[in-house]
């Protein structure tokens, strides 16, 4: 067998390769990647984030602006009410926020004087008088039923003398009427929305209420709402 020179061992020594050193600027390159991805992640992050409480903030500052805009609204629109009778003047308060939707077609009926010449074509002593173009559509019976029964039943604030309300089931402006109590109601919501109360007149409703009437509860003689002036203020 030959034996291998040392210079030829020498050679071969050589030609066998190690693992490769990593340089330093590899290294260097690589940490510049993945710092910039990490702060890619993190402006992303951020933005979206940021984009997110926008749009809460956006969205509450709307709701907001609503609210605002319907409680300007609502302090904006007459809250009081002077309707002029044949028999005196009555002043009302209007339950703005309790009933907007009655509240808000009683004040656009006033301007197009929907109210004037209203003739108070019923009158139950000791419970109502209404006012309205039409006869109701709720029966006399159901009427004076309803009023024998309401010393036995509790009653509740909107359910006392003297406040303003107008039948449920009148569907258009044409018919929409008004009605003031005269006695607690404990069941009035069944039939009535109410809107109002009386503040000052008490005695004129009074009055009107001690009108001779004929076995319809129509009076006699004819009363009516001259006219009706709304107010901000008393």
């Amino acid at each position: 067998m030959a034996r291998i020179k040392p210079q030829a061992l020498l050679n071969q020594s050589k030609k066998k390769k190690g693992p490769s050193r990593i340089s330093i600027s590899t290294i260097v390159v690589c940490n510049l990647v993945v710092a910039v991805v990490v702060l890619s992640l993190v402006t992303t992050y951020r933005h979206w984030s940021q984009r997110s409480r926008n749009t809460l903030e956006t969205q509450s500052q709307r709701f907001e602006d609503t609210n605002a805009v319907s409680q300007q609204k609502n302090y904006d629109l007459p809250g009081y009410a002077d309707i002029s009778t044949s028999k005196g003047l009555i002043t009302v308060e209007l339950f703005k926020d309790a009933s907007p939707e009655a509240v808000d077609k009683f004040l656009d009926l006033c301007q197009k004087d929907h109210f004037k010449g209203m003739p108070f074509h019923r009158v139950i002593k000791n419970y109502l008088v209404q006012a309205g173009h039409s006869s109701s559509s709720i029966p006399i019976e159901e009427w004076t039923a309803k009023g024998k029964l309401r010393g036995r039943l509790d009653t509740s604030p909107k359910h006392e003398a003297f406040m303003l309300g107008t039948p449920k089931n009148k569907g258009n402006n044409k018919d929409f009427e008004l009605l003031i109590t005269t006695a607690p109601i404990p069941d009035l919501n069944d039939q009535l929305i109410v809107f109002g109360r009386v503040l000052k007149g008490e005695d004129v409703v009074q009055e009107i209420e001690e009108v001779d009437t004929d076995e319809h509860f129509q009076p006699k003689s004819q009363i009516g709402i001259i006219s009706i002036v709304l107010k901000r203020e008393l």
